[in-house]
């Protein structure tokens, strides 16, 4: 037991969303993540309804710009219409603790993250995505690679097989009767969080082109290190330039949460699509082309 929890350490810690490292040795000016920033400061235009408790609802699109339109029951409605916590609220760790971190997300989503070292980056994408499927009934869908590459498919769990880890040798067995709860979903992806990462989700997405940017596409670095963050809304003007806004999870496992745009207080949390050589975020800073999307 002893080795195969070993075994399972290592494969979390080299697939977590671990901080962008550079190959030369770091001081602060070398840490792009890093950044010594002021707060966010209010622009003149009012973008924020502090009493909405959805994403559409808390947050107006600027002067100009209109929300794109998704389809009823599509991936991109159900993440616009996430309920938020109060706004004001701090995010939260697994074991309770604050992240005091302001320059850094503007809401927190309204999600159980159970109080395990679980959800962290990758992990908050999948969970997303898994939720959406579920609610819309699409059972055989919701499936996750492990980094081994196993299959775990939800499918099997709602028929009474559970996932055994021995080593590098994955596999199904029977154990519980069949059962499609909400808890038992829930504990499907824990175990899907346990062995999955960006590593494995990276794998598992189609590369999308930046000018093809949808809700619900992600950008992703695979490996260690790795983070993952997800398009959660968008919008566009009559000539065609558009915005959009990110949500990540990060390490240790913590809440949900909507990002600022430090570059750019005046649409903060929206982001300019291609505004520079790279998306930069308050914690990672990702390639244009590190786009992907769910099959």
């Amino acid at each position: 037991m002893k080795i195969i929890y070993i075994i399972t350490l290592v494969i979390f810690l080299l697939t977590g969303c671990k901080q962008e490292l550079n190959n030369d040795i770091p001081n602060q000016e070398d840490k792009p993540n890093e950044l010594i920033v002021q707060e966010p400061e209010t622009s003149d235009e009012e973008l924020i309804n502090p009493e909405g408790v959805t994403i559409e609802e808390r947050y107006l699109a600027p002067k100009g710009y209109k929300r794109i339109e998704t389809l009823e029951n599509s991936f991109g409605e159900f993440l616009r219409n996430q309920k938020l916590k109060p706004y004001g609220e701090k995010v939260l760790y697994y074991d309770g603790r604050e992240k005091n971190k302001s320059n850094v997300y503007d809401s927190v989503f309204d999600i159980d993250i159970g109080d395990r070292d679980l959800h962290q980056c990758a992990d908050a994408v999948m969970l997303l995505r898994a939720e959406y499927l579920y609610s819309q009934g699409f059972y055989d869908k919701i499936h996750f690679n492990f980094v081994s590459g196993f299959k775990a498919e939800y499918s099997k769990w709602m028929e009474g097989y559970r996932i055994k880890v021995d080593g590098n040798t994955v596999s199904y067995y029977k154990r519980a009767d069949p059962t499609n709860t909400y808890e038992s979903f829930r504990k499907f992806m824990d175990m899907v969080f346990a062995y999955s990462g960006t590593l494995s989700l990276d794998r598992e997405l189609e590369s999308v082109e930046i000018d093809d940017m949808e809700i619900g596409d992600v950008f992703i670095v695979g490996g260690s290190p790795g983070h993952a963050i997800i398009v959660v809304d968008m919008a566009e003007n009559e000539i065609g330039e558009r915005l959009f806004m990110l949500a990540q999870s990060y390490m240790p496992a913590q809440q949900t949460q909507l990002l600022v745009n430090l570059g750019d207080k005046e649409i903060s949390p929206w982001y300019r699509l291609k505004d520079g050589d790279k998306l930069k975020t308050p914690e990672w800073t990702f390639d244009w082309d590190d786009l992907k999307r769910f099959k």
